[in-house]
């Protein structure tokens, strides 16, 4: 059985790409050509979810769903999701968007529904109720957490960016007590940085230089691939850049919009390849 490491080197390498296109899907900005063709809900998120896969798989290394959106259909939603994992590539890494956070029997419950249910290789996950609230997902070397650390939104600022333990950020001390708890974890515990926290996450990177990254925030919020590319310079760990609605509606209304999309993956695997090469080993 491979580890993680393995999975998401390989990925990389194959696809060429650190691209993750997130799957966050609105029944009301799906395009209108495939909306006039379904009446059932969940065949609508459904179709279009396995078209957006269809149209981007040469280009991204890894699928992040967004488990808000398939809850928000409710029951039928589950039964999406696990439809949805099946149609994905073999040897592309699956991040589930949970941000899940709880203690003992529940965390262990959230880690049997991902991990021994869907079978995803990865969860997000969040760490302010404490650093035990990890522990259930980090007996398996074939799969990772990727840790909130410094979020690419604006409410980063209430607590992930204030000083925390003589440390500059809260985000720091997090970054700090990963790499520790990392000792002793079978599975990879990674990081969620933000891609508009370039300045932020210096130091969180600084400290903890091996932990694999999931960078939201490069379409629709801004981020700068470039900028990305600086701060990564001297990382060690293997990153993945999430881009969702910038991909996922990029075709609008259009009834060409599956190419659309494509096109829209390409250009943003390209912006990411001065990243992807520091990145690529040979065998």
């Amino acid at each position: 059985m491979m580890t993680f490491t393995e999975k998401l080197t390989r990925s990389i390498r194959y696809s060429n790409s650190v691209l993750s296109v997130g799957l966050d899907p609105d029944p009301g900005k799906i395009p209108l050509p495939l909306r006039q063709q379904f009446d059932d809900t969940h065949d609508l998120v459904f179709e279009f979810c396995r078209r957006v896969i269809e149209s981007t798989k040469s280009e991204a290394a890894a699928y992040k769903p967004n488990l808000a959106f398939f809850e928000a259909l409710g029951s039928g939603g589950w039964r999406v999701m696990e439809s949805l994992l099946e149609v994905i590539p073999h040897g592309k890494i699956i991040i589930a968007d949970a941000k899940r956070g709880d203690i003992g029997t529940t965390a262990e419950k959230y880690k049997n529904a991902f991990f021994d249910s869907l079978m995803v290789d990865a969860i997000t996950l969040n760490p302010l109720m404490g650093l035990e609230t990890l522990d259930p997902y980090l007996n398996d070397s074939s799969k990772a957490v990727y840790v909130l650390t410094m979020t690419s939104n604006r409410g980063a600022a209430d607590f992930l960016q204030i000083p925390a333990k003589n440390r500059a950020t809260l985000g720091e001390y997090i970054s700090e007590q990963l790499k520790k708890k990392q000792v002793h974890s079978k599975a990879s515990i990674g990081m969620v940085i933000g891609a508009t926290q370039t300045e932020a996450s210096q130091q969180i990177l600084k400290v903890n230089s091996d932990a694999h990254l999931l960078i939201p925030g490069i379409g629709a919020q801004g981020g700068d691939p470039v900028q990305l590319n600086e701060m990564l310079r001297n990382h060690t760990g293997l990153p993945l850049i999430n881009s969702s609605r910038a991909i996922l509606y990029a075709g609008g209304d259009n009834e060409n919009w599956e190419e659309l999309v494509a096109v829209k993956a390409s250009e943003t695997r390209l912006q990411l390849d001065p990243i992807t090469q520091n990145y690529i080993t040979t065998e």
